[in-house]
């Protein structure tokens, strides 16, 4: 197919269309920084701090962080290959496996789930801007969830940040640069700012070593495991996004090693870096205050300096709108762009992005540790994990990385299938996601303990694990034998 007939193609506009091999000037250290800002969070320092709040010593916490972060990585380099080989978007190169339109199937479903995070980092900056007003208005009371809803001010603070967001994308994306920049700088020293705290406040307490001293609260190592995997699988799912829509970002890559070896430099290092950092800090904060506090936002805010909160309260808010437009909205945008590309561009996408962030309530998604990590991580992963064994399974192992870029913008190439859908792709998306049904209705408490029998229930602490190797074996089953009609 020519560039002709790809620019005049229904699905294409300018973020969906191939990027030339000329502009693509990302290198190694593009890839590190890039996952060092993205990395640097509130949300994955909660992710640490949420398994000390349950029961896990220092070195449970870190290793649980590490190794999940080394499992996600596989399938992040993975699908990076066909962004950096062929210079496409996530949408598009899904398109391989699903078809040209059933691609915005496993597109919405990645794109739903990046609302969600957009809602939780914004209710984070709202948060944050709650905390500002009640350091310099005491009398403000502690911030509550009634029901469905949080009190009164600290939603209209939400709101206020959240219309932040949506001036950002208004501006668009190069606005944030600036921001960004001041992200990567401030966070890495924020966060040994709050180490040294740590080693501070336990200089009269017997020394840092007292927090390397707590003990697990597992009783046995039955009751552990019960825990570990499911937060395994909560930190496999923290990245189980970006895992699908890695060929956003490596479209841009000068080479594959560049991609590979920034990755591998970037995300388990600088995961593994915010996971110390909270675990040392959420351990001390229980000498310190008697209570382990998980949320950074609320630690800052039981210091004493008003200046010193201020500062501290003001450039998180910076830092998470800058997280929030680089993380959070780049990618469902493209992925809304997808549905109709000639009329839905990035910043339509983006307001979608918005409204739909509001409507999960994602105050109640990170309202304790054990929602965080059961129902919404280890929930979604059950949803990405399918799309990603799927995708490995096609684009290795049916196609042997090799695809034709023209025919991924034409409903009536081989990419189109039947009327645009993969039939195999669909049943095998839903044949990896019903095994964790009974187990997130469960979590949920949708229905009661007894309804199903304890090991399908329990499928749903591998929720990632299972959808990715069931999807994608199961799919590769089917697709082998049709594999000479297809290429």
């Amino acid at each position: 197919m020519s560039n002709q007939n790809i620019t005049d193609s229904s699905l294409i506009n300018e973020d969906l269309a191939p990027i030339p091999q000329e502009k693509r000037k990302w290198g190694t250290w593009n890839y590190a920084a890039l996952w060092i800002s993205m990395s640097l969070c509130i949300p994955s320092y909660q992710l640490a701090s949420g398994m000390i709040a349950k029961g896990m010593n220092w070195w449970q916490a870190i290793m649980t962080m590490l190794l999940g972060n080394l499992i996600v990585l596989v399938p992040m380099i993975l699908n990076g290959h066909a962004g950096a080989k062929y210079g496409i978007p996530f949408p598009v190169f899904v398109r391989a496996s699903f078809g040209t339109k059933g691609a915005n199937i496993p597109a919405m479903l990645r794109a739903i789930v990046a609302c969600g995070w957009f809602g939780i980092q914004t209710w984070i900056g709202g948060k944050s801007l709650y905390r500002l007003l009640q350091v310099w208005i005491p009398d403000l009371p502690e911030l509550t969830i009634n029901g469905m809803f949080p009190d009164l001010l600290p939603l209209l603070c939400f709101l206020v940040f959240w219309l932040l967001n949506m001036y950002v994308i208004y501006l668009g994306v190069d606005s944030i640069k600036k921001l960004l920049v001041f992200k990567a700088f401030f966070l890495p020293v924020a966060a040994v700012a709050l180490l040294c705290w740590a080693f501070w406040v336990m200089q009269d307490r017997g020394g840092i070593a007292q927090v390397f001293s707590v003990p697990s609260k597992f009783q046995d190592s039955a009751s552990f495991y019960n825990y570990f995997i499911p937060a395994l699988t909560g930190v496999v799912g923290f990245w189980a996004t970006l895992s699908l829509n890695i060929p956003d970002f490596t479209r841009y890559a000068k080479s594959q090693k560049a991609q590979r070896r920034g990755q591998a430099l970037g995300l388990p290092t600088s995961m593994t870096f915010i996971a110390i950092v909270a675990v040392v800090v959420s351990l001390a904060t229980a000498f310190v205050f008697k209570d382990t506090i998980w949320e950074p936002e609320a630690l800052v805010g039981r210091f004493d300096n008003k200046i010193i909160v201020s500062f501290a309260l003001i450039a998180v808010i910076i830092a998470t709108l800058a997280t929030n437009i680089a993380a959070n909205i780049v990618s469902p945008a493209n992925d809304f762009s997808n549905l109709n590309p000639k009329k839905i561009n990035f910043r339509m996408g983006g307001y979608i992005t918005g409204i739909i962030g509001i409507l999960i309530f994602p105050w109640k998604l990170v309202e304790d540790p054990t929602g965080y990590i059961y129902s919404w991580l280890v929930g979604y992963s059950a949803l990405l994990g399918p799309v990603g064994g799927i995708m490995i399974a096609d684009y290795y192992f049916i196609r042997k990385q090799k695809l034709e870029t023209g025919e991924l913008y034409s409903h009536t190439g081989r990419y189109g299938y039947g009327n645009g859908f993969n039939m195999i792709a669909i049943f095998a998306l839903l044949t990896g996601i019903l095994p964790n049904i009974p187990g997130f209705l469960l979590q949920v408490q949708v229905v009661s303990s007894t309804a199903f029998p304890v090991w399908i229930s329990e499928l749903y602490h591998f929720a990632w694990f299972v959808g990715f190797f069931l999807s994608g074996f199961v799919y590769w089953i089917l697709m082998k034998n049709r594999r000479s009609v297809l290429l």
